[in-house]
């Protein structure tokens, strides 16, 4: 069903960023009669476009205008995938795959709050380690 309607991607406001290594820009995406475009295909598209591969290119802030038909959102491409992991907020790159961020219990992060909460200063690092010991 996704494939049946061709999704037309355009970019606008281009910019080339040479302190973060990068180009970023506003990508349209015009897909009538087709519900919202995964990002995937939306990076597989900008990379031909760009002549670039998928996993140095970053696109978030997807936004669907009422009535459907255009959705509106932010792309970043890198010139390499180490200035991506560099430059990248870490949950970006654990949305792309790059990293895995390992959290603890949601009661044990609260336990710990309340921990650190009765005492002051330096002590609170203690508290939190000398606990999980």
């Amino acid at each position: 069903m996704s494939g049946d309607v061709a999704a037309t991607i355009r970019t606008r406001k281009f910019l080339t960023n040479r302190l973060l290594a990068r180009k970023q820009m506003v990508v349209d995406v015009l897909h009538p009669g087709r519900a919202t475009v995964p990002k995937t295909e939306i990076r597989e598209k900008l990379a031909r476009m760009y002549k670039t591969t998928p996993d140095v290119i970053f696109c978030f802030g997807f936004r669907t205008q009422f009535g459907g038909g255009k959705t509106t959102g932010f792309g970043l491409i890198y010139d390499t995938l180490e200035n991506a992991k560099r430059f990248e907020p870490k949950y970006r790159q654990a949305r792309h795959g790059l990293l895995e961020i390992k959290r603890t219990g949601r009661k044990q992060r609260k336990e710990r709050k309340n921990r650190q909460k009765k005492v002051r200063g330096t002590a609170k690092a203690k508290v939190g380690s000398d606990k999980k010991k």
